[in-house]
């Protein structure tokens, strides 16, 4: 919005020219977050403990976790607002990867929004049924498959996926990219919100994630940085920047009240948001295959949790002594902040080899 009000005006004053650059926008859309977070945060956690929507602790998860119950919850409320005002205010809207990427923040907000309702509000014990969320995500993950397929982001290729460590090596899924998309948002949904178990951990993972991400738009999207890396160039999608930085920003505001001991939890209205924004990110770079290993802890607490599922059903015992991940770490008596801050350690590890990955093509 200030983008299309105010860089018409330079013009007329020279100062004005300075919206033209996305570093700027992407700067200041960090910020906006931030304050947007800090000024509405403990507002919104005052108006969620008067209304008593607090967090209800599952049987599942370790006895520790019990003086947790009452917590406020669904506070991704507030980091879906500092994500899409930042993003309206400081980026192009008229750029179809800002709008598409806005567009899923807050469909898979809405889902998760309606899960945290039926299970805090309504007292239902597992929220939305498992089989309809799922439902609604593929839905969209199969929506938005079409549309690229359809309505393709760039001129040609809109099927290829970019192999990570390799000079100029694609991979052309054909018409298996739109299950490709399903699975990636729905993926990504899912593993950030089973990640989501610890204070602080999901909004740390997440921040690092998306600097990785914003690096990669800005980079993609520069003609003459795409050209000496020798990546793809995507004109346009270094717009996708701004919006990164505005959930790092988000992201960071949020871990201000989110970290240990926990004055509010994102939910999964938070959780899912994240996680869908994430994985379509990766679906609009072309970095699919990448998003494994920048969201390497995501895909770990995925796959723990699929691995304990399906080794308990053959053989009858568990690998884990609980999973996701991290309540495995619990158990075997981590302190919780040592298993987030070791978690983070790791995250920003994953996020430097990805970007090392562009200088080794």
């Amino acid at each position: 919005m200030l983008y299309h009000l105010l860089y018409p005006l330079r013009d007329f004053f020279f100062a004005f020219n300075v919206f033209r650059y996305i570093t700027f926008r992407a700067a200041y859309a960090t910020v906006t977050a931030l304050l947007i977070s800090f000024v509405f945060g403990p507002r919104l956690i005052r108006w969620l403990t008067n209304y008593q929507i607090g967090q209800r602790i599952r049987s599942e998860v370790p006895p520790m976790h019990n003086d947790k119950a009452g917590t406020p919850t669904m506070g991704g409320i507030l980091m879906i607002a500092a994500i899409v005002l930042p993003t309206l205010l400081w980026a192009n809207l008229r750029n179809p990867y800002i709008q598409l990427v806005l567009v899923v923040t807050v469909w898979t907000g809405l889902i998760g929004f309606w899960d945290d309702y039926l299970s805090v509000i309504k007292k239902r014990d597992k929220g939305l049924v498992g089989r309809y969320k799922l439902l609604w995500q593929l839905m969209f993950g199969a929506a938005l498959g079409v549309f690229l397929y359809i309505n393709p982001l760039v001129d040609a290729g809109v099927t290829r996926t970019s192999v990570p460590f390799l000079k100029d090596l694609y991979i052309d899924w054909g018409v298996f990219y739109i299950p490709l998309v399903m699975l990636v948002i729905t993926g990504t949904s899912n593993a950030v919100n089973l990640t989501d178990g610890l204070d602080g951990l999901a909004a740390g993972v997440a921040a690092f994630c998306f600097f990785a991400f914003a690096m990669l738009a800005y980079l993609s999207g520069h003609k003459v940085f795409a050209e000496y890396l020798n990546i793809l160039y995507l004109e346009g999608c270094g717009e996708l920047t701004i919006y990164c930085m505005s959930v790092v920003g988000a992201a960071l505001g949020f871990l201000w009240f989110n970290a240990h001991p926990a004055s509010i939890f994102m939910g999964d209205t938070g959780s899912l948001a994240l996680g869908g924004a994430l994985g379509t990110i990766a679906v609009l770079l072309k970095r699919e295959l990448l998003l494994v290993v920048i969201g390497g802890i995501f895909v770990a607490e995925a796959f723990s949790v699929i691995l304990q599922v399906a080794f308990f059903r053959l053989r009858g015992r568990r690998i884990f002594k609980m999973a996701p991940l991290h309540h495995h770490f619990e158990l075997k008596g981590w302190p919780e902040s040592k298993v987030v801050v070791r978690f983070w350690i790791i995250a920003v590890l994953l996020a430097l080899l990805s970007i090392s990955t562009l200088k080794l093509q």
